[in-house]
């Protein structure tokens, strides 16, 4: 495993590092090849963030928890990361199942198999909609209107599909393809 671990606002003491390497470690019973995590901890306003990030085979698992103490804040980002894993199992082993290759799951996984999960969310809806061209701001005020969180829109400076959205922080963000 090679873990990068940051401090922004907070000394990453040792007690604090073996903690974190301890928590993560526990992770890589589940793969069979190496995991280069990344955690960022911050102490911000007297509230204690971990951000964890895992890249996986093109995906990225991704867990960001906050709570008034480092190490509770290191155990339930771990927590979130490990149900994340469990879900990704469970998707690989179905698919693996569904195109009759074990050992579709075998190599990306060690372990048991995990238990079918009902409560798994899945696509209830499909919505079309018409897309015309419009600059950035009137999409966000077209999201407003609409009272969403985000909003997709052909951007009429580039012509490409965007996406705006609504930060935590309350400003806005702006998803556009890699060209």
């Amino acid at each position: 495993m090679q873990l990068t671990l940051h401090g922004r606002n907070v000394e990453v003491t040792p007690a604090l590092r073996e903690y974190v390497e301890k928590k993560i470690g526990k992770l890589e019973k589940y793969f069979e090849f190496a995991l280069e995590p990344q955690v960022v901890l911050l102490v911000q306003k007297g509230d204690h963030r971990v951000e964890i990030t895992i890249p996986l085979d093109g995906r990225v698992l991704r867990s960001e928890v906050e709570t008034g103490d480092m190490y509770a804040s290191v155990d339930e980002a771990v927590d979130k990361i490990e149900r994340q894993i469990h879900k990704y199992k469970t998707r690989i082993n179905r698919k693996a199942r569904q195109v009759n290759d074990p050992l579709l799951f075998k190599e990306n996984f060690m372990g048991s198999e995990p238990e079918e999960d009902d409560n798994e969310p899945r696509l209830v809806r499909t919505k079309r909609f018409t897309m015309k061209p419009m600059s950035i701001d009137d999409a966000i005020l077209e999201m407003n209107l609409l009272d969403h969180d985000f909003y997709v829109f052909t951007n009429s400076d580039t012509d490409e599909v965007n996406v705006v959205y609504r930060r935590r922080d309350g400003n806005y963000g702006l998803i556009e393809p890699d060209s």
